[in-house]
């Protein structure tokens, strides 16, 4: 998979010094809390499985960093603290923590993932020195699943979803991803020993972890871990012609309605509507976000340098945060936060919270919100002319490529248009 320029920008470059640093945010320094620099294995307890991930410790401008590390993806982990004999790693733009107690070249304690409506915990160890994922010395591969995948998953309760599975095997070192109609499951990494193989991702946020096993027929058949308790199970065959239902065709409006009608606070406070002189005669393009959406973290990531470079052309971009908590300051919180980090200079609203349902009815017009993101492009006399539900990040390589020309095309039809 081929990273873009959006996010080659925001994830910084992997810099790796080679010595010992013992910096922390309080005066209790000790050998106990020592966090060494270099590579790391780390395992997260997912549904009861064993789930690997990768990162780095490194020290920039005197502080110490991590980077999470999904293939070619580097996640950037600024926040490190101490408190009492533990080290905390703040994920980022995310609501989610891991905490554990350092004893040399081991970590050992918990990932707390607060951005839902019931926070968990999992259990969390790392150890230093591993650059491996699943296996130190995998079995040859007796297969090669390299290239494109009509997957179908099935849920706990029996009902299913399609998918495409876009996988990229060199020898055994294996990745990829799943797009589904409302989202992909971004820069998935692994391998395959023999007959089998195994792919995870751990952006702070999610932690995914997905296995297979190659059939006689030339099939696959495996299961899909997350959270607490999630398990699904999925199966596939190659097919280069499969498609998923068009992007465009999923969110609509109801009939009678042509035009989106909001009045929401900014961070600020201040209330902002697509009525406001800023917007009038511009085209707009409005995103339904959430700051605890991964694929809303890579579209905002495209969107806040599309935006400042477009700007001057005439064109606005609003985001709609629907977030966790339904209290103002924490979601604001939040909201801020993905500011922030990701240099978002359109206005960022909060709408509400994440519930669908609830999201559809602050958007009357809407017959229903499906998926966070979901996109909706406004032209100059206020009509809604495109919803585009879903975002194909840049984990998925050419339909990432194939979005940001489409939405090039849009925006500039939109512009020339009188």
């Amino acid at each position: 998979m081929k990273p873009t320029f959006a996010l080659t920008r925001y994830f910084s470059a992997l810099l790796i010094p080679t010595f010992l640093f013992m910096t922390a945010c309080s005066s209790e320094t000790s050998k106990d809390k020592t966090l060494l620099p270099g590579n790391w294995r780390g395992v997260i307890q997912v549904a009861g499985q064993n789930m690997p991930f990768n990162f780095t410790v490194a020290e920039q401008e005197g502080k110490p960093v991590a980077y999470l590390v999904n293939g070619e993806e580097r996640i950037l982990i600024n926040e490190i603290s101490y408190a009492q004999d533990s080290v905390h790693l703040e994920m980022h733009i995310f609501d989610a923590t891991l905490i554990a107690k350092a004893d040399g070249n081991r970590l050992a304690g918990r990932w707390a993932r607060r951005d839902m409506e019931k926070p968990y915990n999992l259990p969390f160890t790392a150890e230093h020195g591993q650059t491996t994922r699943f296996s130190e010395n995998p079995t040859a591969p007796a297969v090669n699943v390299s290239g494109k995948w009509e997957v179908q998953f099935t849920k706990a309760d029996g009902s299913t979803y399609p998918a495409i599975g876009e996988f990229v095997q060199n020898g055994n070192a294996l990745t990829g991803t799943f797009l589904t109609t409302t989202g992909d499951y971004r820069y998935l990494q692994g391998e395959v020993s023999g007959s089998s193989l195994s792919l995870s991702v751990f952006d702070g946020a999610h932690a995914y972890l997905f296995n297979a096993q190659a059939q006689a027929d030339s099939t696959l058949k495996g299961n899909f871990y997350a959270g607490l308790a999630t398990h699904e199970t999925w199966t596939a065959k190659r097919n280069p012609d499969f498609k998923l239902a068009s992007a465009e065709t999923l969110t609509y409006l109801k009939p009678g309605y042509d035009r989106l009608m909001f009045s929401f606070p900014d961070v600020n406070g201040q209330q902002v509507s697509l009525t406001d002189a800023r917007f009038q005669g511009k085209p707009v393009v409005v995103q339904i976000f959430g700051s605890w959406c991964p694929n809303c973290m890579d579209e905002t990531a495209f969107l806040a340098p599309w935006y400042a470079k477009n700007k001057t052309r005439g064109v606005e971009v609003i985001g709609l945060g629907y977030e966790v908590s339904p209290e103002f300051d924490k979601a604001k919180a939040r909201i801020e936060k993905m500011q922030n980090r990701l240099k978002v200079e359109y206005p960022l609203l909060v709408a509400g919270t994440k519930d669908k349902e609830l999201v559809a009815k602050s958007l009357p017009a809407l017959d229903k919100v499906v998926s966070f993101p979901t996109t909706i492009f406004i032209d100059k006399k206020g009509k809604v002319r495109k919803i585009h539900t879903g975002f194909s990040g840049p984990g998925t390589g050419k339909y990432y490529e194939d979005f940001v020309r489409d939405f090039n095309k849009t925006m500039d039809e939109l512009l020339a248009e009188k």
